[in-house]
């Protein structure tokens, strides 16, 4: 398994934690998703699932660090900003006390695709992947997860498919990965939150 693993270049400035309260939502609903068991760490210690919030000014976004899953009680310092992103180059530039998640770039598919689009979730959860593949718009399979592929496979679907408007879809190529996204991040949750009655809750 390679969960985790970040496969762009990143170029990462440390610096102090944003103290923020843009930040509040991020860990407010990153709670509620790591509570429901969407985000969390294996059994084997590496961790998944990550949550994103565009910035009040429309310059970056700000998103859990890399390899902080598993943290029960998140904070400021597990959180770093996006400033920059090349998909065709593969490359990423974030700043702050922990560099971006592995899945910064599929987050940034979204947001530049989407200019209303305030909230990004990505999740975990088997039986709801499993449910949910091809049945909501979903990525190609051979698109690896933060890779410059799978950004163009969110973009294709983002063009082409009612994604924009269903606002959920399911990675392929990266089993158990789940994306939602909203105006914020509650209607992102609440986009997961419906889902999963339609796919689990009611099968």
């Amino acid at each position: 398994m390679d969960e985790g693993y970040i496969k762009f270049q990143a170029h990462w400035s440390s610096s102090p934690p944003y103290s923020t309260p843009e930040l509040a939502p991020l860990i407010r609903w990153r709670q509620a998703c790591y509570s429901k068991g969407w985000i969390g760490m294996y059994d084997n210690g590496i961790g998944f699932g990550n949550i994103s919030i565009r910035s009040e000014q429309n310059e970056c976004f700000y998103i859990t660090g890399s390899a902080t899953g598993g943290i029960a009680q998140l904070s400021d310092s597990h959180i770093a900003r996006v400033d920059k992103v090349d998909a065709q180059q593969n490359e990423l530039w974030c700043t702050g006390p922990i560099i971006a998640s592995s899945e910064s770039m599929s987050h940034s598919a979204v947001y530049e695709r989407l200019a209303w689009v305030g909230g990004v979730i990505h999740i975990h959860h088997l039986a709801f992947w499993q449910a949910a593949l091809h049945q909501v718009p979903t990525t190609a399979a051979d698109a690896p997860y933060g890779s410059p592929e799978m950004v163009q496979s969110i973009h294709e679907l983002l063009d082409r498919t009612a994604l924009p408007t269903s606002k959920l879809f399911v990675m392929e190529g990266h089993e158990e990965g789940i994306f939602a996204f909203g105006n914020d991040l509650k209607e992102a949750f609440g986009v997961l939150e419906a889902a999963f009655a339609e796919f689990i809750d009611r099968s």
